[in-house]
């Protein structure tokens, strides 16, 4: 059975995620925008740290159209606020503030870095698209909520059957 936590306390846990997200994001942005400019770090096996300006969606989908992205995020950013609102579960609310927060972090290099709309990405991944700590927090977000739907709807199945 689902615990109920007041509404208050779910926009605590949603706020504090999403600020830490954006928080942790930006500072790793400024610092990849300050380090990485001199050249590119390799940290250790396939990880290392190298500027890339992402005007797209995740992988560069959609490059160059970033006020539509930036409207869709928005858009994406209230949908999910709204599922706070209506979750009654804390770890759900956590997942989402990651996603939001993540969102959010994206959204703010779009709005207020001006390199035209673009993310900054810096982690790279030999096999993988360059990224950000905002797209890891939105990807493991979106990982958690999806773990979290499963148990609950086989905790669900389990109680009815009992």
């Amino acid at each position: 059975m689902l615990t109920m936590f007041p509404r208050t306390k779910r926009m605590l846990l949603a706020g504090t995620v999403t600020l830490l997200v954006i928080l942790a994001d930006q500072l790793s942005t400024s610092w990849a925008l300050s380090r990485l400019s001199k050249g590119p770090i390799h940290v250790i096996g396939p990880l290392s740290f190298s500027l890339a300006m992402n005007t797209g969606f995740s992988f560069g989908i959609a490059r160059g159209n970033s006020l539509v992205i930036a409207i869709v995020a928005l858009i994406f950013v209230v949908v999910i606020f709204w599922m706070v609102l209506r979750t009654k579960s804390m770890s759900l609310v956590a997942a989402y503030g990651m996603i939001i927060g993540g969102a959010m972090g994206n959204l703010a290099d779009r709005v207020f870095r001006g390199d035209h709309g673009a993310v900054v990405d810096f982690i790279h991944l030999r096999y993988w698209p360059t990224f950000n700590v905002a797209d890891a927090c939105i990807d493991i977000g979106v990982l958690l909520v999806v773990v979290i739907w499963i148990a609950q709807s086989v905790h669900s199945q389990n109680e009815s059957k009992h």
